[in-house]
């Protein structure tokens, strides 16, 4: 999974004015900000966890949780693996933060855990599964994310804002396989687990290494599975299409597993990347559904979130007004770009503000008309005062 990138382009309204007046304009309205004056409902917590193959590190994570000073249940969430082996150590538990804090809006203690060799996080890598060798090990590799997850869910656990009578696990990827890893080998008080796009081994758009093998793990976790699930695949999942997610959940079933499968419909150009901040609308009710089926509803109102208020600039269109809206929701370190003619980038879950603002810059030429400059905006949810 990476990091959301977006670059559009939009129409200008005002082109006769002079670009140092619009970007002047931008700047003006960037700095418009307010924070609602009410106290906020949910609160985000940096942490490490120890574990014992994390070394003096931990594993890196972050907390989100109503802001209510009492314990909550605990909604364990975990990602995937980026098919560039480099860009593991850029990743950053903040990047999930806006699907963490949907958790927490129900009433969920949501902690994401960034497992070993990922990150921050203290170990090495050890979920190589060889998966386009002569003999993969997709079993292996996610058992070494379940024993992550298990040992961060048992220090959890104890810690005071949580409530250990009961939890789920979520994950995306190579994490949703771990969910169904977890399944099998489940921490004390895991009563459902879900998994989006679930799998391992893509090595490039629609082709997955040694499927059969791949197929055979989820059969052979299945005949351990102890806890109900909920997997989500999108109809355009580029890592692992339609036919080969049936393929998985049919030998999950057969083994003695329990799941809901849902076939969602196309999203984005990858529908991989449906369990996002721009797919909440869509992934949530379906979660809320299966939550409910398992009389794991916690809150019959959502909890709050509060967002600085922006005045976008005049002339920008509603679908990039609406950009802007999701820019403010999205994950740090994130910045928002824009061009005179209406060329918008932007960029969030980055590990530095910096890396943040060069590739929304980047978006933001691609989308800019006539080569005209790009100017950063914002920085998270702040003037660029540069």
């Amino acid at each position: 999974m990476h990091s959301q990138r977006l670059a559009i382009q939009v129409p200008a309204q005002a082109d006769t004015l002079h670009a140092a007046v619009i970007l002047g304009a931008l700047f003006l309205a960037a700095g418009a900000l307010a924070l609602p004056t009410r106290a906020q409902d949910i609160v985000v917590t940096e942490m490490r966890l120890p574990t014992h193959g994390s070394g003096k590190k931990g594993l890196e994570a972050v907390m989100v949780r109503p802001n209510d000073n009492a314990p909550h249940p605990l909604a364990l969430l975990t990602h995937g693996t980026p098919r560039d082996p480099q860009e593991r150590s850029q990743m950053t538990p903040l990047r999930w933060l806006p699907q963490a804090r949907e958790f927490a809006r129900r009433g969920w203690t949501a902690v994401v855990v960034m497992r070993r060799g990922y990150g921050d996080s203290g170990g090495g890598f050890e979920e190589d599964a060889h998966a386009c060798g002569r003999f993969p090990d997709y079993t292996g590799a996610t058992k070494e994310s379940v024993k992550d997850l298990r040992e961060a869910a048992e220090y959890l656990r104890a810690r005071p804002e949580v409530d250990p009578s009961h939890m789920i696990s979520i994950g995306v990827s190579t994490g949703g396989l771990a969910m169904v890893g977890l399944a099998a080998d489940p921490p004390a008080g895991l009563l459902a687990a879900i998994s989006f796009a679930g799998g391992r081994g893509s090595n490039a758009p629609n082709h997955v290494c040694n499927p059969e093998a791949l197929v055979g793990t989820f059969g052979d976790f299945g005949k351990h599975a102890k806890v109900p699930m909920l997997w989500i695949y999108a109809e355009n999942d580029h890592y692992f299409g339609p036919a080969l997610a049936r393929a998985f959940y049919e030998a999950f079933t057969r083994s003695g597993g329990k799941a809901t499968f849902i076939a969602a419909g196309p999203f984005g150009d990858d529908g991989h990347g449906l369990f996002s901040l721009r797919g909440i609308p869509i992934w949530t009710p379906m979660v809320d559904e299966f939550l409910k089926s398992q009389n794991l509803v916690l809150r019959d109102t959502l909890l709050q979130i509060p967002v600085p208020s922006v005045q976008p600039p005049t002339y920008l269109s509603g679908s990039a007004r609406e950009e802007l809206q999701r820019y403010l929701l999205s994950a740090p370190h994130k910045a928002f770009a824009a061009s005179p003619g209406g060329g918008v980038g932007m960029n969030s879950g980055q590990r530095s503000a910096q890396d943040a603002q060069k590739h929304a810059l980047e978006n933001c030429k691609k989308a800019a008309p006539n080569a005209e400059p790009c100017a950063v905006v914002m920085i998270d949810d702040e003037k660029n005062g540069n």
